[in-house]
């Protein structure tokens, strides 16, 4: 544990999305302090009258800032002071209650960066050595930021979702979403050990060069023997090396691509099908989910509450409804189905 905690260390803790940056939440609190503070200083100088400089017997420009300034942090010298009675009006009507919002400012500025960061700070550490059954985006490039948003769109909780990328622009956005972040190299182990990835969900990798993601594979395969690993590749020639890297699932977008150019190519409706099954958007969904017990026996066509069955993966090998394998649906069976995207409460995969 203790050397787990120190390799965490090495990184930028995760973080979720604000409303205000750092330097806007400062540029504000500073700006409406010296907004009061100006304020002041031209009531002063035009009540100059009012007030006696124990030095000099003269009110200068200078000297009305000057009392504006020991005023507001309440320091009083008493080398200048407010003799009429206006004067003391204003002090106690106008300059008090400005006094103590300044204060309040910067009293409230020292909270939220010392005290409330830190303890945010603390507490997404605290969040990060517990992290489990999440899910995690190595690259949030064009293919990574689709699937989050297509994960969110089905329902997953952000916060359940931690993306890793170098560039700080893509973990902005990913950030907006209300993802959890950390900017670092997903090739290197300490980088995965620190999101806990043994203990992920699944994994999605999307680094934009082939080579890259398929190292990145053989890094996560390597801490986590079990986590199922999808990852995008572009070149055909580069499926069987991500294959044998360890990647569960291998995602071309060039041949998804070619696939609806064919379907359009055979029908102009087959695209829209096809692209239809892909998204939450669409009228019907693709989903998977383990065998249910009470449908065990039964043929995969068989399937009620408008559940339509398209294949079963039995120990890994894949059957379609038409075979013999799927009149019987067994336990440990996993079936791929279409369903109505209206659907609320569709399982998730085992």
């Amino acid at each position: 544990m203790k050397t787990f905690v120190a390799r965490v260390r090495r990184f930028q803790p995760l973080r979720r999305a604000v409303k205000l940056s750092v330097w806007g939440d400062i540029g504000l609190r500073l700006g409406a302090a010296l907004a009061l503070v100006f304020f002041v200083v031209i009531v002063h100088y035009m009540d100059r009258d009012g007030l006696v400089d124990n030095h000099d017997g003269h009110i200068s420009f200078l000297d009305v800032v000057y009392f504006t300034m020991i005023s507001i942090t309440t320091t009083g010298f008493g080398d200048i002071a407010p003799v009429s009675d206006r004067s003391r009006l204003i002090e106690a009507v106008i300059v008090t209650p400005i006094r103590f919002a300044v204060i309040f400012i910067f009293v409230g500025t020292a909270y939220n960066f010392i005290i409330k960061r830190s303890w945010e700070k603390w507490r997404m550490a605290r969040i990060q050595e517990q992290l489990s059954g999440h899910i995690v985006v190595l690259g949030f490039g064009i293919s990574g930021s689709e699937a989050v948003s297509e994960l969110i769109e089905r329902g997953t909780d952000p916060r359940t979702i931690v993306v890793i990328d170098p560039l700080e622009s893509r973990l902005t956005e990913a950030e907006a979403m209300g993802c959890n972040i950390m900017a670092g190299d997903a090739t290197r182990d300490e980088t995965l050990i620190a999101v806990r990835v043994a203990n992920a969900k699944t994994v999605l990798v999307s680094a934009g060069r082939d080579d890259t993601s398929i190292l990145i594979v053989l890094t996560v395969r390597h801490l986590a023997r079990r986590v199922p690993i999808s990852v995008v590749v572009r070149a055909d020639d580069n499926e069987l090396l991500a294959r044998q890297a360890g990647a569960d699932n291998v995602i071309n977008p060039v041949r998804f691509t070619g696939l609806l150019l064919a379907g359009s190519a055979q029908g102009s409706h087959v695209a829209d099908y096809l692209g239809d099954l892909a998204s939450v958007a669409g009228g019907v969904q693709l989903v998977e989910r383990p065998v249910q017990p009470e449908e065990i026996g039964r043929a995969l066509s068989a399937l009620q509450n408008d559940r339509l069955g398209v294949r079963i993966y039995r120990q890994g090998k894949p059957y379609g409804y038409w075979e013999p394998e799927a009149q019987a649906l067994m336990p440990g069976d996993m079936i791929v189905e279409i369903l109505h995207s209206e659907k609320e409460h569709m399982p998730e995969k085992a």
